[in-house]
């Protein structure tokens, strides 16, 4: 199972009276990601994967430590725990990996369920073989309870620098 890697940049904007990145803010971070994830990994040049629209039918979020501003970019580490006919689950970790001198730091566990949408016809619609087979690439066994387990399984990992070539700016059908 392959994991997606967006380094999402801080910035001086995203913190609260409270000195700490906002909670709302997170959200923002997530949309990056997944939209970094389903644009610039979307299978093949041409293809109309995940162009048609989607939308966002529910976030979980859970905050486990405060994110200050810094210079550094955050790591978000994302994979999906379940694809059905109409919808997908994409779980993530925002956090900080482990070095020599301090173990990983996870800030956030959270997980989104995006539904497909033909925007024309103005309804949802069903995850194409294409979808799916890229999906399944991503596809980890869900874990029992909500947003606040993680995933113990490792594999190759996709990554990307914001501002290389990502989906951050990019309008498009995960953007809500």
């Amino acid at each position: 199972m392959a994991r997606h890697h967006y380094r999402c940049p801080l910035r001086w904007a995203d913190m609260d009276a409270f000195g700490h990145v906002n909670n709302v803010v997170f959200l923002r971070y997530l949309e990056e990601a997944r939209i970094d994830f389903m644009f610039r990994l979307a299978p093949g040049e041409g293809s109309e994967s995940f162009t048609g629209g989607s939308v966002v039918a529910r976030h979980e979020i859970d905050y486990k430590l405060p994110l200050v501003h810094r210079h550094e970019p955050v790591l978000i580490e994302s994979w999906v725990t379940r694809i059905g006919a109409a919808s997908l689950t994409i779980r993530y970790e925002v956090k900080d990996e482990a070095t020599e001198d301090k173990p990983e730091t996870v800030y956030v566990r959270a997980e989104t369920v995006v539904v497909p949408y033909n925007l024309a016809a103005g309804r949802p619609r069903r995850i194409t073989a294409e979808e799916r087979h890229f999906l399944e690439e991503y596809l980890d066994e869900p874990v029992s309870g909500s947003a606040t387990g993680s995933a113990t399984t490792a594999g190759p990992e996709t990554t990307a620098e914001s501002g290389s070539e990502t989906g951050a700016g990019r309008e498009g059908p995960l953007a809500a």
